[in-house]
C-alpha cells in the first residue's frame, strides 16, 4: 500500500487548517452581518405596533377635539405603508430582505389585509370629519370600527414581532453552535498535526540512530540494512541507503574473500619455490636440467610477485571501502 507523503500530509494539514479558519471567518462575519439587519427588521416590525396605536391616537383625538390637521395622521399612514412592504417584498436601499420564512410571509399578508380595512376606515373618517356636522352619527361607527380594527392589528403586529424575534434568535443559536463546531473541528485537526508531527519526529529519530550505528561498525562486520516503516520519503532514503550498504557488502566480501585466495595461492607457490630450491641443490651437476630449472624458477617467482602485487591491490580496496565506513566517524 502507497504511504503518503510527508509533504503531502504537512501540506493537506495546512491547507485544511488555512480554508476552515478562512470559512469559519467569512461565515460568521456573514452571519453578523445578518443578525444587524435582522435587528433592524425587528425594530421596524415594532415600529409598526407604534405607529397602529398612534393613527388610533390620532384619530381619537381629532375625533373629540374637532381639529382638522390631518399631518401627523398622514405621516404615521405613510411610514406604516413603507415599513409594512419593506417587510414584505424587500428594500434594498434599506439592505432589507423579503420575508425570510413562509409563516413570516403569511402573517404579513394577513396584516395587509386588517390593514386595508384599517386605511379605507381612515380615509372615510378624514372625509367624513370635514363635513361633522351631517355626518355625527355615520362618523361614530367610523371610530368604533378603528377601535376593535386598531385591537386586531396591534395583535398580529405583535405576532410578526414575535416571529422576527425567534427567526433572529435561532439564527444567532446557529452562529454560535457553527462557531464552536468549527473551533472544536480546529482542535481535531491541531491535535492531528501534533500527532503526526510526533509520529515523523520519532522516524527521523529511528533515522538519526541508525545512521550513528553505522560509525560503529567494525571493519570486518558487515552493515546491517535499514528498516523504518515511515512516510514514503523516509522509505525511498532507506531504500537507497540499502541499495548501498548492499552493494558495500558484497564489495567487502568479494575484497576479503579474493585477499584470503591470493594469500593462499602466495603460500602455495612459497612452498612450491622450497621445493625447486631442493631440487636445484640436489640436480646442481645438471648443466641443461638446472638453466631449465632456473627459469622455471624464474617463472614462478615471477609469479608469486604478480600474485602479492595483486593480493596488495585488494589489500588497497579493502582499505579504501574500510575508510569509506571510517569517513562518517568523529574524529
Amino acid at each position: 500500500m502507497k504511504q503518503t507523503k510527508i509533504s503531502t500530509k504537512i501540506k493537506l494539514i495546512g491547507a485544511s487548517l488555512a480554508f476552515l479558519i478562512l470559512l469559519v471567518i467569512a461565515i460568521t462575519i456573514y452571519l453578523n452581518e445578518n443578525n444587524t439587519k435582522d435587528s433592524l427588521i425587528v425594530n421596524i416590525a415594532g415600529k409598526e405596533r407604534m405607529l397602529s396605536q398612534k393613527i388610533a391616537k390620532n384619530i381619537f383625538y381629532l375625533y373629540h377635539n374637532e381639529n382638522l390637521n390631518f399631518v401627523e395622521l398622514d405621516n404615521a399612514v405613510e411610514e406604516f405603508i413603507y415599513n409594512i412592504n419593506s417587510l414584505k417584498d424587500g428594500n434594498k436601499l434599506r439592505g432589507i430582505q423579503p420575508a425570510p420564512t413562509d409563516n413570516i410571509a403569511q402573517q404579513i399578508s394577513k396584516i395587509l389585509v386588517l390593514w386595508n380595512s384599517f386605511y379605507k376606515n381612515v380615509e372615510s373618517f378624514k372625509n367624513l370629519l370635514v363635513q361633522r356636522s351631517n355626518n355625527e352619527d355615520h362618523l361614530k361607527i367610523i371610530v368604533d370600527n378603528i377601535y376593535n380594527t386598531n385591537n386586531i392589528l396591534l395583535q398580529e403586529v405583535d405576532s410578526l414581532v414575535t416571529m422576527y424575534t425567534i427567526h433572529t434568535e435561532e439564527k444567532t443559536d446557529f452562529i454560535e453552535k457553527f462557531q464552536y463546531g468549527g473551533a472544536f473541528v480546529l482542535f481535531l485537526l491541531i491535535v492531528y498535526s501534533l500527532l503526526q508531527l510526533k509520529v515523523i519526529e520519532a522516524h527521523v529519530k529511528e533515522f538519526m540512530d541508525y545512521s550513528k550505528k553505522l560509525t560503529e561498525v567494525g571493519s570486518k562486520d558487515k552493515v546491517e540494512l535499514i528498516n523504518i516503516q515511515a512516510e514514503s520519503e523516509i522509505v525511498e532514503v532507506s531504500d537507497n541507503m540499502n541499495c548501498f550498504i548492499n552493494k558495500l557488502n558484497e564489495a567487502m566480501d568479494f575484497s576479503n574473500e579474493a585477499i584470503e585466495q591470493s594469500k593462499r595461492a602466495s603460500s602455495s607457490l612459497e612452498d612450491i619455490t622450497d621445493e625447486f630450491d631442493d631440487i636445484l641443490n640436489d640436480m646442481a651437476h645438471s648443466t641443461d636440467i638446472s638453466k631449465q630449472l632456473n627459469m622455471s624458477e624464474d617463472i614462478v617467482i615471477e609469479s608469486t610477485e604478480e600474485l602479492i602485487q595483486s593480493t596488495k591491490k585488494l589489500q588497497h580496496l579493502k582499505d579504501k571501502l574500510d575508510t569509506l565506513l571510517k569517513q562518517c566517524k568523529p574524529l
